[in-house]
């Protein structure tokens, strides 16, 4: 069972940049797990932003190409959302995902502002 937990999100200004970070509580490798990037704000669907399989390949949403990136680092069990030219926008509670074995799991959401 895994217990993911976002970090990194915040205040930043319009063209700024921010990197979140998704692990496991637990300190469980997510090197198996497909890890998408989710977001959602108020009165709004949740959509994926940007997703990357274990095999290596990464998808990413038309408004997230060429400016967010969803690199891994298997040494600190940790994948990251770079989000750069932050756009007011943007603004949404971002969540982690990860499916393996037929199994979903959810972590509690960060929040990011962009506002000037």
């Amino acid at each position: 069972q895994l217990h993911l937990v976002e970090s990194g999100g915040g205040l930043v200004q319009p063209g700024g940049s921010l990197r979140l970070s998704c692990a496991d509580s637990k300190a469980t490798s997510l090197s198996f797990y497909t890890v998408k990037w989710y977001r959602q704000s108020p009165g709004e669907q949740r959509e994926l932003v940007a997703g990357s399989g274990s095999g290596g390949s990464t998808d990413y949403a038309h408004f997230a190409r060429d400016r967010f990136t969803i690199p891994r680092d298997p040494a600190k069990k940790t994948v990251y959302l770079q989000m750069d030219n932050l756009h007011p926008e943007d603004t949404a509670t971002y969540y982690c995902n990860a499916v393996f074995g037929g199994f979903t799991h959810w972590g509690q959401g960060t929040q990011v502002t962009v506002s000037p």
